[in-house]
Order: C-alpha cells, then structure tokens, then sequence
C-alpha cells in the first residue's frame, strides 16, 4: 500500500536540501564576491595613497599637514565611495552604519594595533588643531542624529564644518614656526615620505622602475604644474586607485550585504562590521606602515582626519543627495559607543601627547568588547 505520508515527507526533505544547497551556494558565491570587494579596495588604497602622498611632496606639503589631509582622505575614500553607493542603492541607513563602524575600527583598532607596532608620540599641532575637530564632527554628528534623522540641512552643515577644517589646514600649512619632521627633510632632498626609515634613498616604485624602459622614466619625469614639478606616475596612481575603489566598493556591499542577508542579518550589523571593517583596511594598512617606520605623525594624523573626513565630507554628501534616517537603535548603541571610542581615544593621547603599547592594547580589547556585544 502507498504510503502517502512518507512519500510528502520524503518530496518535503528533498526540496528542503535543495534549498538548503542553494542557500548555501549563494553564500559561498557572496563570501566570494566580499573577498574580491575588500581586495580591490585595499589595492586601490594603496594605489591612491602612494599616488596622493607622491602628490603631496611634489607640491611641497609637509608632513604633518600630508597626514591628516592627503593621506587621511585619500584611505577615507573606501568609505565615501562605500557609504554614497550603499546609501543610494539599499538606504541611507546601511551607509551611515559603515559610517559609525568605520570611526570605532578607526581608533579600536587602527590606533590601538598601530601603538602596540611601535608607541607613538602625539605633536601639539595635532592635539591643538586637529583633534578637536575629531571632537566637534562626532558631537555634531549624535546632536543633529538624535531627532531621527540626517537631512539636506545637516548635510550642508557637515560641509561648512569641513570647509573650516581646510581653512585651518591650510594656515598651518603655511606656519613658518612649525618644526621640520624627518619626512619633510627627505621631500625637502627630493624624496618622498615613502624614503622615511627605510635603508637606501629611493622609494620602492622609483627603485624598480629605475634603468626601465623609457616609457617608464617619462611616468617619473617631473613635469611643470602651478610652478611645481609633479610626477605623472602619481597622477596615474591616484586615477587607478580611485577606478579599484569603486569597483571594490561595489563588490563589497554586494557581497557583504548578501551573505549576512542569509544569516538573518540587519542593514545595521552589516554597516557596523563587515562595510565597517573592509573599509578601515587602507587606514590599517597606512597606520600600521606609518607606526613600523617610526613616523607617528601620518599614523596618528590618519586616523584623526579619517574620523573627520568620515562624518564631516561622507555623511555630508550622502545627507544631501538622501536624507539619512537614523534607526533608534542607533540613538540607543551606536552614538553612544562612537563618543566612548572619540572621548577615549583623546584622552590618551592628551595624556603625556603619546599613545603606550598599553593604550594599544586597551584600544584593541574595547573594540572587542564593542563587536561582541552587535552579535
């Protein structure tokens, strides 16, 4: 006698491996997708920063001004490029998480990896001119979010706050008082900061496209710009790294965004760690080269202007092309744990103007702490 029950639990239990295969096939597919997304932003990072730091010795910027602007916006370009696509395509929300995640990854993680790598001193000029600035974009960020939403107006505030960032920059580019660090004496000899403690006088790219072709030697031939000479080969860094960024961007959303979806994941938790986290990897990698090199000033100085540039140039775009709505969970967690990491991070490094393998270490253990409590 056919058995009618077993035969439909039977067709149930097929078609539930079956899905359960498919599932698993579009997670893998998707894993697959965030990886490439987080490489191609890294190489594009790392194409951009080297073209933007070349750039900014060829025009003569010192150091400390380099770090913080230059380099700084130049690894914050993943999260403009990340937040302004995830914003227009799933909702705001899923930007301004990446946003408030990328700011903690910034200082728990990039600050705190970078000071157990090599302690790190904190100028004055950093103390006094930039970090208060870090300071003022993320109370004004938790002040205008707290009504529930970022609108066109608050998008436009965040860009005159960051249009008297660059006035200030730019007076204390042009301080005559300001001491010479050792990056500013290898661009002052006709190097660039990427010679700063490293053994031998030429950086890497110039050392292996020396005795190349000749098509080669005319991408590092200076040429004449504004009564500057600047090197072609930067410029075509800074073009390549910004085509890799987007593409990585848009295979990184993608695929974080579809393979947490089948975890039962909110746009929330995905901005908070996985846009979060694959968009701090050029300010770790930055950081972390800055800090072996001995040269605190870019590493320090990228993670403050990072954490401006972030609120003040991302959120500002992205709140005039699409109001941002801000989910209460945010007003309840997020802006809270972003003023501890802010507050934190100044206070160790007004604290005897350095950053200990101590603070490091606690840096690291609360960002932690902050990841577990999200699953």
């Amino acid at each position: 006698m056919y058995d009618l029950s077993a035969a439909t639990a039977a067709a149930t239990l097929e078609v539930n491996t079956g899905w359960n295969w498919l599932a698993t096939a579009a997670t893998s597919e998707s894993a697959l997708v965030t990886l490439v997304g987080v490489v191609l932003l890294y190489l594009g990072a790392e194409s951009l920063v080297k073209g933007a730091s070349g750039l900014s010795s060829d025009l003569g910027m010192r150091a400390a001004v380099a770090g913080v602007t230059v380099v700084a916006f130049a690894t914050t370009a993943p999260e403009l490029v990340v937040g302004v696509l995830s914003g227009l395509d799933y909702g705001a929300t899923l930007g301004l998480g990446a946003i408030i995640g990328s700011n903690v990854a910034n200082i728990g993680l990039v600050l705190g990896l970078s000071a157990l790598v090599r302690p790190m001193d904190v100028s004055g000029e950093t103390l006094r001119r930039h970090v208060p600035f870090m300071a003022l974009a993320a109370l004004l960020l938790v002040g205008l979010g707290l009504d529930g939403t970022l609108d066109r107006v608050d998008g436009a505030l965040f860009l005159v706050v960051l249009g008297g960032f660059t006035y200030v920059l730019l007076n204390a580019a042009d301080d005559p008082g300001a001491a010479p660090t050792d990056a500013d004496r290898v661009a002052a000899d006709g190097g660039s900061p990427d010679d700063v403690a490293t053994d031998g006088g030429s950086s890497g790219s110039d050392g292996a496209l020396a005795g190349g072709p000749a098509a080669l030697d005319r991408l590092t031939a200076p040429v004449p710009v504004a009564g500057r000479r600047v090197r072609p080969l930067d410029l075509v860094l800074v073009l390549v790294g910004l085509v890799l960024l987007v593409a990585g961007a848009q295979r990184l959303i993608e695929g974080g965004r579809t393979t947490l979806y089948y975890l039962g994941a909110t746009d929330r938790f995905v901005g908070l760690t996985v846009l979060a986290f694959g968009t701090s990897l050029p300010e770790l990698a930055a950081s972390l080269i800055s800090a072996a090199r001995g040269e605190a000033e870019f590493s320090v100085g990228n993670v403050v202007g990072s954490n401006i540039y972030n609120v003040l140039a991302v959120l500002g775009v992205l709140a005039l092309l699409t109001p941002v709505a801000v989910p209460a969970s945010t007003g309840a967690f997020d802006f809270p744990m972003l003023l501890a990491f802010t507050v934190g991070a100044i206070a160790l490094m007004a604290r005897g103007s350095r950053v200990t393998r101590l603070d490091g270490l606690v840096l690291v253990v609360a960002y932690v702490c902050f990841f577990s409590l999200l699953l």
